[in-house]
């Protein structure tokens, strides 16, 4: 939980206080580390505050994940922190029925992890931060598809 918690959280950086985040279709009202529940125009929130609002929704989302791909139990634990990272980022309704899903069920995770540079894309347009999440990476924090490869290793 606490690798799953700090690699989301440095991928999604933190605001204390709610923004509206508007490469989301609808926008969405977002505070934390990308949080969405019950999120208004005007929420502030502490570091601690933020702090337990990641470990709830990490918790909730990996439950949510499992749910519609038992097989993520038999992961390796790195390929595993970086689909749910991707899932995390990405919404757990998409991500279900995402072709990346089907190759974990079929027991190719190999090709579940070259999947993760196909979610680029916000708009039709390639987004420079998810271009970086997915494939390149930043000084100092691995890409999802390198730590999902490391996971088998690659």
């Amino acid at each position: 939980m606490a690798a799953a918690t700090a690699y989301t959280g440095a991928w999604e950086g933190t605001s204390y206080v709610a923004y509206l985040d508007t490469i989301a279709s609808p926008p969405v009202w977002t505070i934390c580390n990308g949080d969405t529940y019950n999120v208004k125009k005007g929420d502030v929130e502490t570091r601690e505050g933020c702090a337990a609002r990641l470990r709830r929704q990490i918790l909730e989302h990996e439950a949510r994940m499992i749910q519609c791909a038992p097989q993520l139990w038999d992961v390796p634990a790195d390929s595993y922190i970086a689909i749910n990272d991707w899932a995390y980022n990405t919404g757990t309704g998409a991500a279900c029925k995402s072709g990346l899903i089907r190759k974990v069920k079929a027991g190719d995770i190999r090709g579940a992890c070259m999947e993760l540079s196909r979610w680029v894309f916000a708009g039709g347009k390639v987004v420079k931060g998810l271009a970086n999440r997915r494939m390149n990476g930043l000084p100092g924090l691995i890409s999802e598809r390198a730590l999902c490869l490391r996971g088998l290793g690659a």
